[in-house]
């Protein structure tokens, strides 16, 4: 099996920083069982190495196009949403600072990723959705990190209209923390990356343990129940009636 997480390790010997790599162009980086598992592995495997930063990038057409809809139909949603969920609270807890390099679209499970994040970077030609509504479906597990990333009155407009927006509103919302030239786009991550590798481990590890002690108790406290409102709703006729061409 090709793998679809890459893992490098880059940087002065002294102060390195990983990179992990969504590399599924075929289905745009969706997530499927395998991207999630890799993508755990791989950030496991930084937190283990003596790296300062992690950086999540992706190749291809798109960021992330959400979840994997026909996997997810044959295996059962709420196991496809727990493995999400999971996934976002290992970006949350990991103890050193996640990047995020964001140079194509962003849709729905995709924009869970992006708000896990700490820090996130965007070329300012990304288009983003939470598609579910219009599914019969809701945004249950990626709110676990989206609601307390993004103001609440712009997350209910797109949570509710499932319409696309632009970098303007994910900056100004909190979902992402900067908007660049897609030119300028690896110049910026540099420059971040830089910033955070001039710190020592310790200060890293102990200022986003600070930073994140409030969305890890939002997303503990309410994941169980987000993952069986996922199910409940992917499994109501209204659902299967659109996700019929994703799931033969």
């Amino acid at each position: 099996m090709t793998a679809v997480v890459r893992y490098a390790r880059t940087g002065p010997d002294a102060r390195p920083y990983a990179v992990l790599t969504l590399d599924s162009d075929r289905n745009r980086n969706a997530l499927s069982a395998q991207l999630l598992e890799e993508l755990r592995a791989a950030l496991h495997r930084a937190a283990e190495d003596d790296v300062l930063a992690v950086v999540l990038r992706a190749e291809g057409r798109a960021f992330c196009a959400g979840a994997d809809l026909g996997e997810a139909h044959r295996e059962g949603m709420e196991v496809s949403a727990h493995r999400l969920a999971g996934l976002l609270r290992a970006i949350l807890a990991h103890p050193l600072p996640v990047v995020a390099r964001i140079h194509g679209p962003v849709r729905a499970g995709g924009l869970g990723i992006v708000a896990a994040c700490d820090l996130a970077v965007a070329g300012d030609d990304v288009t983003y959705a939470f598609t579910e509504a219009r599914l019969g479906l809701t945004p249950a597990v990626i709110s676990l990190s989206v609601l307390p990333r993004m103001s609440a009155r712009v997350a209910g407009t797109a949570f509710l209209t499932a319409g696309t927006f632009d970098a303007r509103t994910a900056l100004e919302s909190g979902l992402i923390t900067h908007a660049v030239r897609p030119e300028l786009l690896d110049e910026a991550v540099d420059e971040l990356v830089a910033g955070l590798t001039a710190c020592e481990r310790q200060g890293l590890e102990a200022t986003k343990r600070l930073l994140n002690a409030d969305a890890l108790m939002y997303l503990d406290d309410r994941m169980d129940d987000m993952v069986a409102l996922s199910a409940e709703l992917f499994a109501s006729d209204v659902a299967r009636r659109h996700l019929s061409g994703y799931v033969r």
